[in-house]
């Protein structure tokens, strides 16, 4: 399967995954760290999921509460993130992103 575009957007997903591959993260969760709105920001996850990039999982977290998703990246987005992070470094270095330390 075709390797999705990665868009500034879709970067700055993979840049928060990559801090802590092994982490299964919340889509609102991420939608903090990212600072990009729903509309968004499930598209990317979709997009990486259907290219399996990400599994996806539900979550109960206590009886009463809707299950929610939760995101990790799989060994392919692992390696797209690590390839595409260090692409965008020499960039990234020239100036600070908004979602970025540093």
């Amino acid at each position: 399967m075709k390797t999705p575009r990665i868009s500034p957007e879709t970067l700055r997903v993979l840049e928060i995954f990559f801090e802590s591959p092994a982490e299964w993260r919340y889509g609102y969760d991420l939608s903090r760290e990212t600072g990009l709105k729903s509309g968004t920001l499930y598209p990317i996850l979709m997009r990486l999921e259907k290219h399996k990039l990400l599994v996806a999982r539900w979550v109960t977290t206590e009886p009463g509460v809707p299950p929610r998703h939760t995101y990790k990246l799989t060994p392919d987005g692992l390696e797209l993130a690590r390839v595409k992070l260090a692409e965008a470094r020499p960039a990234l270095a020239t100036r600070r992103p908004a979602w970025g330390k540093g």
